[in-house]
Protein backbone atom coordinates (compact mmCIF):
# COMPACT_ATOMS: atom_id res chain seq x y z
CA UNK A 1 0.00 0.00 0.00
CA UNK A 2 2.84 2.37 0.78
CA UNK A 3 4.24 1.84 -2.70
CA UNK A 4 0.91 2.79 -4.29
CA UNK A 5 0.66 5.91 -2.13
CA UNK A 6 4.22 6.84 -3.01
CA UNK A 7 3.56 6.44 -6.74
CA UNK A 8 0.40 8.56 -6.48
CA UNK A 9 1.95 11.47 -4.56
CA UNK A 10 1.73 13.85 -7.52
CA UNK A 11 -1.33 12.22 -9.08
CA UNK A 12 -1.11 9.44 -11.63
CA UNK A 13 -3.13 7.18 -13.87
CA UNK A 14 -4.36 3.77 -12.80
CA UNK A 15 -2.25 1.96 -15.40
CA UNK A 16 0.90 3.73 -14.23
CA UNK A 17 0.25 2.59 -10.67
CA UNK A 18 -0.40 -0.96 -11.86
CA UNK A 19 2.86 -1.21 -13.83
CA UNK A 20 5.10 0.64 -11.38
CA UNK A 21 3.80 -1.38 -8.41
CA UNK A 22 3.86 -4.61 -10.45
CA UNK A 23 0.26 -5.50 -9.59
CA UNK A 24 -2.41 -7.33 -11.55
CA UNK A 25 -5.53 -5.41 -12.50
CA UNK A 26 -7.57 -7.30 -9.87
CA UNK A 27 -5.00 -6.64 -7.12
CA UNK A 28 -4.80 -2.98 -8.05
CA UNK A 29 -8.57 -2.53 -7.89
CA UNK A 30 -8.70 -4.11 -4.42
CA UNK A 31 -5.93 -1.86 -3.11
CA UNK A 32 -7.37 1.28 -4.71
CA UNK A 33 -10.79 0.60 -3.21
CA UNK A 34 -9.32 0.07 0.25
CA UNK A 35 -7.09 3.15 0.07
CA UNK A 36 -10.02 5.31 -1.05
CA UNK A 37 -12.28 3.86 1.65
CA UNK A 38 -9.83 4.82 4.41
CA UNK A 39 -9.23 8.24 2.79
CA UNK A 40 -5.54 7.71 1.98
CA UNK A 41 -6.12 8.12 -1.76
CA UNK A 42 -8.54 10.24 -3.77
CA UNK A 43 -9.78 10.03 -7.35
CA UNK A 44 -9.88 13.04 -9.65
CA UNK A 45 -11.71 12.99 -12.96
CA UNK A 46 -10.85 15.82 -15.32
CA UNK A 47 -11.00 16.12 -19.09
CA UNK A 48 -11.94 12.45 -19.41
CA UNK A 49 -8.88 11.31 -17.44
CA UNK A 50 -9.11 9.67 -14.04
CA UNK A 51 -6.09 10.16 -11.81
CA UNK A 52 -5.29 8.96 -8.32
CA UNK A 53 -3.59 11.19 -5.77
CA UNK A 54 -2.37 10.58 -2.25
CA UNK A 55 -4.31 12.60 0.32
CA UNK A 56 -2.82 14.54 3.24
CA UNK A 57 -3.76 11.60 5.45
CA UNK A 58 -1.99 9.29 2.99
CA UNK A 59 1.15 11.45 3.14
CA UNK A 60 1.11 11.18 6.93
CA UNK A 61 0.80 7.40 6.56
CA UNK A 62 3.89 7.41 4.32
CA UNK A 63 5.84 9.49 6.84
CA UNK A 64 4.97 7.07 9.64
CA UNK A 65 5.71 4.08 7.42
CA UNK A 66 9.15 5.50 6.69
CA UNK A 67 9.88 6.02 10.40
CA UNK A 68 8.83 2.47 11.26
CA UNK A 69 10.83 1.09 8.34
CA UNK A 70 13.95 2.95 9.55
CA UNK A 71 13.51 1.65 13.08
CA UNK A 72 13.15 -1.92 11.86
CA UNK A 73 16.17 -1.58 9.59
CA UNK A 74 18.25 -0.18 12.45
CA UNK A 75 17.12 -3.01 14.73
CA UNK A 76 18.09 -5.54 12.07
CA UNK A 77 21.51 -3.91 11.63
CA UNK A 78 22.06 -4.05 15.39
CA UNK A 79 21.19 -7.75 15.39
CA UNK A 80 22.07 -8.97 11.85
CA UNK A 81 22.24 -12.69 12.54
CA UNK A 82 18.88 -12.79 14.26
CA UNK A 83 20.38 -13.61 17.65
CA UNK A 84 17.80 -13.65 20.37
CA UNK A 85 17.83 -11.02 23.03
CA UNK A 86 15.85 -10.49 26.19
CA UNK A 87 13.81 -7.78 24.51
CA UNK A 88 10.42 -8.63 22.99
CA UNK A 89 10.08 -8.93 19.23
CA UNK A 90 7.41 -6.94 17.44
CA UNK A 91 5.88 -7.84 14.11
CA UNK A 92 4.02 -5.66 11.63
CA UNK A 93 1.02 -7.18 9.91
Amino acid sequence: MAQILSIAREGTLKTQIMYRANLSFAQLNEYLSLLQEVKLLRVNSEDGRTTYRTTTKGMKYLENFSIINSLLKRAHEDNPKGKHSNQPTYFLY
